[in-house]
């Protein structure tokens, strides 16, 4: 039954928070709905889907993002926008403080503040040094693109490699500056990592792995970064694709539990405390399937959140229990990745190959334990039922059968 008429404030207007108020009134939640925060860029942009920021919007100079939520959309959900940023949530009180000092009173509010990007330390901040995280971000980063030559890509990552990408496709003499020693490594481990690695290099992408940036130079905008092994990298546009903290800051009085993220429970509330939920990048919650607590910075993971606190909240007991997804535009290919690539686990490629499109399967304590492929969606699929399903992993090996092309690790 949906909850009598009260005031749910969604503070952040992340793609977990415009979702959660969707799923509100798709569940006839008949209350009071208050979404802070807002896109910057003005009245009419309230939030944009940001996976298109790393890819066709950096190569269309006619690209624009998709709005997540319009004016219209907030009218049509009848839904109160307040611009934020939200500052301290005082949780006895039932209240959200604002910047401008207004307080928002609540019956239950949803942190969907997200994720913020890593800075490099001891950098200061300079023309032609850009993160990528906001539309602004974006253009700003797409018209550096069309007048430099030479592009830095500091970290190596799925963003760091996306730009990196794309940045070569429009000319640009492109390097990617990364401490560990693979690409990509945290997301698909050092196998496909590895793989991915020598794919980049033969496209002319100079890859200077294994170290860091000491400092970026340059007198009125950058035009060097220097790096630890003493070399010198002539730049005139630098990416920092550094990963990404969830942005907690505002919540450091609050009394929740914040360790790396909002703690939750499976069903997605904040540990110890009422009428407090977490979604998307911010919520660290146990994991009813792999029984510890994780937090996942993708888009799938966002929306599902939102569905699991949106049902919770209008009466339901839902834990969240999804199989992580992530996908990539990489060289020119579609990357998935389901479950997890964890570095002690076998690897099986299953079709293809590591030098162009293939399906890899991991498993580790007898289970199967992540799906990965690149340009081959059709011949993933089974393997990502297996792993929903909790197959084994010789239930993963018996369906490869002879099509396995055999051990990877």
């Amino acid at each position: 039954m949906p909850l009598a008429p009260a005031r749910i404030v969604v503070a952040g207007a992340s793609l977990a928070g415009v979702h959660t108020v969707r799923a509100l009134r798709a569940r006839q939640y008949a209350g009071e709905i208050v979404l802070i925060g807002a896109e910057p860029g003005g009245d009419d942009v309230v939030a944009v889907d940001r996976p298109a920021l790393s890819k066709d919007f950096l190569t269309d100079p006619a690209a624009a993002p998709m709005p997540l939520l319009s004016p219209d959309d907030l009218a049509e959900l009848d839904v109160r926008l307040v611009r934020g940023p939200a500052v301290h949530l005082d949780v006895p009180g039932h209240q959200v403080l604002l910047a401008d000092g207004q307080r928002l009173d609540f019956s239950q509010v949803v942190v969907a503040t997200g994720s913020t990007p890593r800075p490099l330390p001891g950098v200061e901040p300079r023309p032609g040094v850009h993160q990528l995280r906001t539309l602004a971000d974006a253009t700003a980063i797409r018209a550096g693109c069309a007048a430099a030559t030479r592009l830095v890509v500091v970290g190596g990552g799925f963003i760091g490699a996306e730009v990196a990408w794309t940045a070569r496709a429009l000319g640009c003499t492109v390097t990617v500056v990364e401490l560990l020693p693979q690409m990509m490594v945290r997301g698909l481990g050092p196998v496909v990592g590895a793989a991915l690695t020598r794919r980049y290099a033969a496209a002319g992408i100079d890859l200077r792995m294994g170290v860091g940036v000491v400092d970026i130079g340059g007198d009125r905008r950058v035009e060097e970064v220097r790096l630890t092994d003493g070399s010198r990298l002539p730049a005139d546009l630098v990416v920092l694709g550094l990963g990404t903290r969830p942005e907690t800051s505002w919540l450091e009085d609050s009394g929740l539990d914040l360790r790396d993220g909002v703690v939750c429970d499976e069903r997605l509330a904040a540990r110890g405390v009422d009428d407090v939920f977490a979604v998307g990048d911010v919520v660290r919650w146990r994991h009813p399937r792999y029984g510890q607590d994780t937090r996942v910075e993708h888009w799938t993971n966002a929306v599902e959140s939102a569905g699991v606190v949106a049902a919770n909240l209008t009466g339901g007991n839902q834990v969240h229990d999804p199989v992580p997804y992530v996908w990539s535009d990489q060289l020119d290919s579609r990357l998935q990745v389901f479950g997890r690539l964890r570095p002690q686990d076998d690897l099986r490629i299953v079709h293809g190959a590591l030098d162009g499109s293939f399906v890899a399967v991991s498993g580790g304590d007898g289970a199967l334990q992540g799906v990965v492929g690149l340009g081959a969606m059709r011949p993933l699929m089974p393997y990502r039922k297996l792993l929903v399903a909790g197959a084994s992993w010789d239930d993963a090996l018996a369906l490869a059968g002879a099509g396995a092309v055999g051990a990877a690790r």
